[in-house]
């Protein structure tokens, strides 16, 4: 078939397998250029499909060399309908990793639960007997408690009082106000019990349990502050309540790996376009102008360049991890850097919809976008027909 991009609002309905692939392998490039990481050599990733956790699979395997087992939960494509985005990426990943003759094995289904978390474990021993890093990287808008039966959906609000600021429909480019009512303590507690860390360190409690984390295990999970600009819609917002949740949770499962010379840490990342954060109002107009800075100062970062050098100069740099005050990495340093957070924050100021084009990289958003789906790729030709059908090598059933 012919795949065509539809969107509707901030989701892509199509995704593109030749696209996507080619993707996959630009990124697979860009770790080789790096030279070798001295990392992990048997790896978990928790959701290993798209955006920061899909590159942390692709820098553990290509720039480690590392056995990978990537967690996820896609949608394989059906006759004259294509799959997700993270079903052409995972295969990708697969074919390229086992054309170089790396362990790759994966399992589509639901993190949150138990049944996938013992698949998981099952398959660890089977093949691996442990594993040295675990990337914990999901992002879901809801969950089923695994014990509870209970079904939480997370909400994007702020906290306390009304919100109203600037967004723009990154499809037009059209700048409008946006104002978001306060939520309720249930809807924070939702969010927290979606986005925070309880699954997180039941996987590690699981997994320790189980004897399948070796001595001196890594586990990182991934989060994201943001400035002043955004921080009443996120960071002290609902989503920042369960972000802080998060980044306790990485000290308690320290503590419990202790015995086993486990670390566990929270990465903070640079704000990128994912499917996730599209969905947010106000960061696609932050985004467009921090890129625009940060590509004039000649440190902007994708997914992949940030994961490259959170491998390369952080968790495994050949001394200690360095961390904030508050026990975090931060990969986020070039984005909150003062000189250009202060270039932000005055083109902020200034932007209309006549003259965001101009001051803003709307358009390198955009193309962020659809390369997330596969579109707009270069070197792809999209009017040739393609088989939607792909299968991933070595998915578990």
């Amino acid at each position: 078939m012919i795949i065509v991009p539809r969107t509707r609002g901030f989701i892509c309905l199509t995704s593109h397998p030749e696209g996507c692939d080619r993707n996959v392998l630009n990124q697979i490039n860009y770790i080789k250029s790096l030279g070798t990481v001295n990392g992990a050599k048997k790896v978990l990733v928790i959701g290993a499909s798209t955006g920061f956790g899909l590159a942390s699979r692709i820098t553990a395997a290509f720039g480690s060399g590392a056995a990978t087992i990537g967690v996820f939960f896609e949608k394989p494509a059906a006759e004259g309908k294509p799959a997700s985005p993270g079903w052409y990426n995972s295969a990708a990943f697969e074919k390229y990793a086992l054309e170089e003759g790396l362990y790759a094995k994966s399992i589509n289904g639901d993190a949150f639960s138990n049944e996938i978390k013992q698949q998981t474990i099952d398959l660890i021993k089977q093949d691996l007997g442990q594993v040295d890093l675990v990337i914990y990287s999901l992002a879901s808008p809801r969950r089923t408690h695994p014990v509870t039966g209970v079904t939480y959906n997370s909400v994007l609000k702020p906290i306390g009082r009304d919100f109203s600021n600037k967004t723009v429909d990154f499809h037009t480019g059209n700048i409008t106000t946006v104002s978001i009512s306060p939520a309720n303590e249930e809807e924070i507690a939702n969010t927290i019990a979606v986005m925070g860390g309880e699954d997180w360190k039941m996987w590690i409690d699981a997994m320790k349990e189980a004897g399948v984390l070796a001595d001196g295990a890594k586990t990182v999970a991934y989060s994201y502050i943001g400035p002043t600009l955004t921080e009443a819609v996120y960071r002290k917002g609902t989503i920042g309540r369960a972000k802080d949740d998060l980044e306790a949770t990485a000290f308690t499962i320290a503590d419990s790996l202790k015995d086993i010379n486990g670390e566990a840490y929270v990465s903070v990342n640079k704000a990128l376009v994912t499917q996730a954060s599209s969905a947010i109002p106000v960061i696609p107009l932050y985004m467009s102008l921090l890129f625009k800075v940060m590509k004039a100062k000649g440190i902007h970062e994708g997914c992949i360049e940030q994961i490259g050098r959170l491998f390369k100069d952080r968790l495994y740099n050949g001394n200690d991890v360095p961390v904030d005050e508050k026990g975090r990495i931060r990969i986020d340093d070039w984005e909150m850097r003062a000189d250009v957070q202060e270039e932000v924050a005055k083109l902020w100021e200034e932007a209309t919809t006549e003259n965001l084009s101009q001051i803003g990289d709307l358009a390198g958003y955009r193309t962020d976008f659809f390369n997330l789906f596969g579109f707009e790729v270069p070197g792809i030709d999209y009017e040739k027909d393609v088989n939607e059908i792909v299968d991933i090598p070595n998915l578990q059933q």
